[in-house]
């Protein structure tokens, strides 16, 4: 009897599974959600779902990856990760181990922004929420009508420690230090209430993460956070499919 065939998991997923496998987790660090949102990209020619989007990467090369997330005389906010029409006269650039060409762009068609909520979720959900609708305001200013994403990790652990430099800040799971599974379903419910609307995409990613040696780190539920993920995919190539 063959054994059913292991789907490889997406570079997204698996980038977003090393910010806490094996090592501590910094949630200052800025940086982290833009390297995790750069794989969707990469996960969209792995699909091959629009035909658009992959002459457009792989043939002409006219549309990159702009990891400086600025727009050539647009003012706005960075978002952790935009796609859009190469400057004219500009060359792109290939990084090794990526297909997604690199350069500054004119134009954003596809637009990432990653939160990642560990500890202290209600705490810092205004902030978070007022954040995410901006970005969709900064991706669509200098016109054009670009696929929004928005990629929201939430911790469900029984317990996490949070660090301020070397110094160590566990939850308690009382007042102010409510352990993440405490906090999360809430948090999720007023992300879904209040953001979701504003997105093309929006997608959660439930995970268990302790930030405790030797950092475990697990998906609460692969399977299905796989399945929406692909689906996420699916719909942002046939939208990219018909506006562009």
């Amino acid at each position: 009897m063959t054994s059913p065939q292991v789907q490889p998991e997406f570079r997204l997923l698996a980038e977003f599974r090393r910010l806490f496998e094996g090592r501590v987790y910094r949630h200052r660090a800025s940086n982290q959600g833009d390297f995790v949102a750069i794989h969707l990209y990469e996960d969209l020619v792995t699909i091959n779902r629009s035909q658009r989007y992959s002459d457009a990467v792989l043939k002409r090369r006219d549309r990159v990856l702009n990891v400086q997330n600025r727009r050539r005389g647009v003012r706005a906010r960075r978002g952790d990760a935009t796609f859009g029409e190469i400057i004219p006269g500009e060359t792109p650039t290939i990084e090794p181990g990526y297909t997604v060409a690199r350069g500054p762009i004119a134009t954003v068609e596809i637009g990432v922004e990653v939160k990642i909520l560990a500890k202290a979720m209600i705490k810092q959900i205004d902030r978070v929420i007022t954040s995410l609708r901006d970005q969709v305001t900064q991706f669509r200013r200098g016109g054009g009508n670009p696929i929004c994403v928005a990629v929201v990790g939430i911790n469900q652990a029984e317990s996490v420690i949070g660090y301020e430099g070397d110094r160590p800040f566990p939850t308690t799971g009382r007042g102010g230090f409510l352990h993440p599974i405490q906090e999360a379903p809430e948090a999720e419910r007023r992300l879904r209430e209040q953001v979701l609307p504003a997105f093309d995409e929006f997608l959660v990613l439930r995970y268990r993460a302790t930030n405790a040696a030797p950092f475990p780190f697990e998906w609460v539920d692969y399977s299905s956070t796989r399945l929406d993920y692909a689906a996420v995919l699916s719909r942002i190539s046939s939208r990219y499919q018909q506006r562009f």
